[in-house]
């Protein structure tokens, strides 16, 4: 199960943000995952939940968006789905000569900092 090195991975890097930045907490952790990551995506949430414990991350939740695996023919540039399990001959000319444009991506997109005052309260009025 390697979601939990995955999970622990993306909360070592949150929590060293946080604390770089001076952020009492994590509301959010919203992560790209490609469909050829291996990242089964219920294994990841209850992976992410362990790691948190005991620390900056506690409490957040992960919201992992699926990337789909695309490729491109090397030989006439066609461009498509390859699927899963992947298909990597190209379905315009038979060629096998691809490049793998999407798919295997592991990515934190952004992070939304939890326990900051409402600035808000004090502007109005």
């Amino acid at each position: 199960m390697h979601e939990m090195s995955i999970a622990v991975a993306v909360v070592e890097q949150v929590e060293a943000a946080a604390r770089e930045h001076g952020m009492p907490g994590v509301a959010r952790v919203r992560l790209h995952v490609g469909e050829l990551a291996g990242v089964v995506p219920q294994a990841l949430d209850f992976c992410f939940e362990l790691a948190c414990a005991g620390t900056l991350v506690e409490g957040a939740v992960l919201e992992a968006e699926s990337v789909a695996a695309r490729a491109r023919c090397r030989a006439c540039a066609v461009e498509w789905a390859v699927g899963m399990p992947p298909d990597l001959g190209c379905p315009s000319c038979g060629g096998g000569s691809v490049e793998l444009l999407s798919g295997r991506e592991l990515q934190i997109l952004d992070v939304e900092w939890a326990g900051l005052p409402d600035v808000r309260a004090g502007q109005e009025g």
